[in-house]
């Protein structure tokens, strides 16, 4: 079937392709007793010895990138590294420190929601995206992969309500940034999935112009078939 291999596509280019190599329920598990693991450590009171800690990164992370906003941008790419490599433990530690370093930092929300999305904890990953989008609400980033969130409950669970949310927020990411691949092609996914060939094709071929990077010669082999006219 055309859709399920469709759907697995645009999965694929999301933050929720990282893999688990630690499970959820572990993760769960010693969340409980480590305060790194949860966003914003938490919101738990720290000791003294911790809060003297923290005032060393912070101290050498302005050092090393001259101001807390650059150091906590720092961290996040870091972060998404780490994410990249499902190593969840230390993305989320470098998000935390950036976090700490600037906690107005939307971006922060966007790794910490990442991290809750490679484990397919939807509603923890939301919640994060949300106080980000609360900082900016223009975050192309953030718009996107919670739109992707939507994607992937409408494959898990076929439900049309759940694809028209996620049509919604690429649309408005769009609307902000109509350059950004990643939702370039996801929303000529979702236009494929709606039998809309007229947007599906609109969307690949602005995609196309721009590098078309994420799109998989599966998907154009797909569209091409489909949408013949």
């Amino acid at each position: 079937m055309i859709k399920p291999l469709i759907i697995t596509i645009a999965i694929l280019i999301s933050v929720s392709c990282y893999g688990q190599s630690t499970t959820y329920s572990t993760w769960k598990k010693e969340a409980q007793n480590d305060a790194k693991l949860l966003p914003k450590y938490g919101n738990k009171e720290k000791t003294q010895e911790q809060k003297e800690a923290d005032e060393e990164l912070i101290k050498i992370a302005i050092q090393s990138d001259e101001t807390r906003e650059k150091a906590s941008d720092h961290h996040v790419q870091l972060g998404f590294n780490y994410l990249g490599r499902q190593d969840f433990k230390t993305a989320m530690n470098r998000f935390n420190q950036a976090w700490l370093l600037n906690p107005k930092n939307e971006n922060v929300f966007w790794g910490f929601g990442g991290v809750y999305f490679s484990f397919n904890d939807f509603e923890n990953a939301i919640k994060q995206y949300d106080d980000g989008l609360l900082l900016n609400p223009r975050s192309t980033n953030i718009l996107t992969d919670k739109a992707t969130i939507f994607l992937t409950k409408f494959n898990q669970e076929n439900s049309f309500s759940d694809l028209a949310i996620a049509i919604g927020l690429f649309e408005t990411s769009y609307g902000i940034d109509p350059k950004n691949q990643n939702t370039l092609f996801k929303l000529s996914v979702c236009y494929f999935l709606k039998s809309d060939c007229e947007n599906a094709k609109k969307f690949y071929k602005e995609c196309m112009a721009l590098g078309g990077k994420p799109i998989t010669k599966e998907y154009t082999d797909a569209l091409e078939e489909t949408c013949k006219k």
